[in-house]
């Protein structure tokens, strides 16, 4: 392996150039146009991107603007050992100290929406390829950087993929964290309706959320008041320690709430700013509908309110998000993104949901299903390999919330970019990836091609 770390190494400024070049194009999914089904933007970073694999010397294909990969290698696509990684990008959001499309490099970081969700790791692992393929070690099957446009919405890359040419059987995506995520969790989606009351503190509008997949990290909303009202609701955002601006406009106020961004699979590592304005919302005398979301849900992230709680040994707990609400006068929709364990019957969610919230239309949506891969299979096990051969950490399995490319193979986990020391930055505002960890990825990911690909190994 003396080779493959000297390449790698001298690898690492021509990654680092190739990251930042990426994480320039704001390839936030926009609408289609003719040879760009996920918008010109995105279309600009596929072209990039492939541009840049061909550059290294692989085989590029691109399909129709959808998605696209490199490879090398021989062998039946089939059998390629795949890495699935994506280019689109979830938007801004609220929050950010740098601007997001810099690709500041600082003190050892590299800052931009995207750094670590998955452009990153991405780039890692393109150079983990280009090292291997440098150090002529033989292969015994193709070794495919699949590389998606639509990750963060509808997998419709995915789905134009499958439909045009092989999916390989085995692979992993690096899209989560380290070791091996050999489960990753349900999803599922209720969406919730209601009219709201005529008495008690009237709400003309409140409208949050861009992706229900996303922590909201800050809340408008306009209510009907004076300044009194105004006062009152700062004091009660100060008692729970929730900064708040209430300004007060010809006879409303406008009441302005800031939480912490974070990512659907892990609401915890966030601050819901949707469940932060209906509490104070309730608090200063909204009723019925408003005061049922606050008491339901508000600030929990586990269900308890709705009745959905549910929790088994080898997925973990049910996990839930109020990532979108909507009210312009009319009625009031919010929508929910849950992640469930292994051995929960999503159907039964809304109407354990509907008994929590009498007077509410409850709508299911099915998302994709639990998956899992065993933990004694050659994959998880060349993985783990890698992974302590690099760090010496120990080589364990987990499960996520997190749905990742990987599910979409009969053999796939998530592995990496994310380590057990580090902080979950995805979908949060000062985004950003550290060079060191990309420089460790590189050889773990590189470790695992050879294991998992080489004729050698």
């Amino acid at each position: 392996m003396k080779d493959l770390d000297r390449i790698l190494s001298e690898l690492e400024p021509q990654m680092l150039d190739t990251l930042r070049c990426w994480l320039r194009i704001p390839s936030v999914c926009s609408p289609a146009e003719p040879g760009a089904p996920f918008g010109p933007v995105l279309r600009s970073m596929l072209d990039q991107a492939l541009a840049d694999c061909a550059a290294l010397g692989f085989s590029t294909s691109n399909f129709d603007g959808y998605i696209g990969h490199a490879e090398f290698g021989e062998g039946p696509d089939e059998d390629a050992l795949v890495i699935l990684a994506h280019l689109d990008i979830v938007p801004v959001g609220d929050g950010w100290t740098v601007e997001p499309f810099e690709a500041l490099a600082k003190d050892g970081k590299v800052y931009a929406r995207g750094a670590s969700d998955n452009k990153g790791p991405a780039v890692a692992a393109l150079y983990a390829m280009a090292a291997v393929k440098q150090a002529g070690i033989p292969l015994k099957r193709k070794v495919r950087l699949i590389l998606g446009c639509d990750e963060e919405s509808g997998w419709k890359d995915i789905e134009h993929y499958q439909s045009v040419t092989t999916m390989p059987r085995s692979g992993f995506s690096p899209d989560a964290a380290y070791p091996v995520i050999n489960i990753e969790k349900g999803g599922y989606f209720l969406t919730l309706k209601a009219m709201p009351a005529g008495e008690g503190l009237r709400v003309l509008r409140f409208n949050t959320g861009e992706r229900r997949n996303v922590v909201p990290g800050a809340a408008e909303a306009l209510v009907v008041g004076n300044e009194a009202l105004a006062d009152r609701a700062r004091s009660l955002a100060k008692k729970h320690g929730w900064p708040l601006t209430a300004t007060v406009e010809d006879g409303t106020v406008r009441l302005y709430t800031v939480g912490i961004t974070g990512h659907a699979a892990f609401p915890h590592l966030g601050r819901n700013a949707i469940g932060q304005m209906l509490i104070l919302l309730r608090d200063l005398g909204a009723q019925a509908a408003w005061c049922q979301l606050a008491n339901a849900i508000g600030m929990e992230y586990d269900g308890q309110g709705l009745g959905i709680a549910a929790e088994d040994s080898a997925s973990g707990p049910l996990t839930c998000n109020l990532g979108i609400i909507r009210y312009d006068g009319d009625g009031i929709e919010a929508t929910l993104d849950i992640r469930y364990p292994l051995l929960v019957n999503p159907t039964h969610l809304p109407a354990l949901a509907r008994q929590k919230l009498p007077g509410f239309e409850v709508i299911g949506q099915a998302g994709k299903p639990p998956h899992f891969v065993p933990e004694d299979s050659e994959l998880v096990q060349g993985l783990l390999d890698a992974y302590h051969e690099v760090t010496g950490l120990e080589r364990k399995t987990i499960a996520i919330g997190g749905g990742t490319y990987a599910r979409v193979l009969r053999e796939g986990v998530a592995f990496g970019a994310l380590f057990p020391d580090e902080e979950d930055i995805a979908h949060q505002a000062d985004e950003y990836v550290s060079l060191d960890s990309l420089h460790k990825s590189m050889r773990i990911f590189a470790r695992a091609i050879v294991k998992l690909a080489g004729k050698e190994a």
